[in-house]
C-alpha cells in the first residue's frame, strides 16, 4: 500500500486586530458630505452625533472612531477647506483672472449649503475660539493661495507693480464680493456685477 507524500500545510490567515480595522474612505466621505447637510439643516448647536451618523447612513461608533466630538469634527471639516482651494485662474489678463475668480466664488457662496453653513459657523466662531481659530485659518489659507497666484502672475506680466502691499491687495481682492455674499446676503448680483467689480478691483490694485 503506498502513501501520498504530505501535501505542504498552508500557514493560517492572519486577522487583523479588531481595534486596527481600517477606516473606509468612503465612510468617511459620507459623514463629511453629512455635517455639512446637518449644518445647513439645524445648525452647529442642535447638531449631534446621532444626527450626523443617522444622515450618513452609519453607526454612531463610526463618527467616534474617527472624531471625538461634533467639535473636533467641524473643526477638522473647516481646516480641510484650506486644502482645498482653486488653482489660480490663469486667462492671461489681470482683469480676467480676477473675472473668473468671482464668478467661481460667486457659484460657491450661493450653494444652498454654503449659504447656511457658513453664517451658523461665523456666529459660533464668536462664541467658540477654536472655531473662530478654524475658521480664520480656512479662511486666511485659501483666500491667501488663489489671490497671492493672481497677484504673483499680474506682476510677472507687468501689470502690477513689484513690491505692492500684498494683504491690502489680497483683501481688495477677497473683500467686495465676501461683504455682498456672506455678511449682508444679497440674494442676487445685478447684471454685470462680477465683470464691474473684476474691473474696478484690476483698476484699483494698479493704483496700490
Amino acid at each position: 500500500m503506498t502513501t501520498k507524500p504530505d501535501e505542504p500545510k498552508q500557514p493560517p490567515r492572519r486577522r487583523a486586530p479588531a481595534g486596527a480595522a481600517v477606516l473606509r474612505e468612503d465612510v468617511t466621505e459620507a459623514i463629511r458630505a453629512a455635517v455639512f447637510e446637518e449644518l445647513a439643516a439645524v445648525g452647529y448647536a442642535r447638531m449631534s452625533i446621532e444626527g450626523i451618523a443617522r444622515r450618513a447612513g452609519v453607526g454612531k461608533t463610526a463618527v467616534y472612531r474617527r472624531w471625538r466630538s461634533k467639535l473636533h469634527l467641524v473643526l477638522d471639516i473647516v481646516s480641510a477647506l484650506a486644502v482645498q482651494g482653486l488653482p489660480a485662474p490663469d486667462t492671461g489678463s489681470l482683469e480676467g483672472d480676477l473675472r473668473l475668480l468671482y464668478e467661481v466664488t460667486s457659484r460657491a457662496l450661493r450653494h444652498p449649503v454654503a449659504s447656511q453653513v457658513i453664517p451658523d459657523l461665523q456666529a459660533e466662531a464668536a462664541r467658540n475660539p477654536e472655531i473662530a481659530e478654524a475658521m480664520q485659518k480656512a479662511l486666511r489659507e485659501g483666500r491667501d493661495g488663489v489671490a497671492t497666484g493672481i497677484v504673483t502672475a499680474a506682476e510677472r506680466r507687468g501689470e502690477l507693480r513689484e513690491g505692492i502691499d500684498r494683504d491690502l491687495a489680497l483683501d481688495l481682492i477677497s473683500g467686495p464680493l465676501y461683504w455682498r455674499s456672506v455678511v449682508i446676503r444679497s440674494p442676487k448680483l445685478p447684471k454685470g456685477y462680477l465683470a464691474a467689480l473684476a474691473r474696478a478691483t484690476a483698476e484699483g490694485l494698479k493704483a496700490l
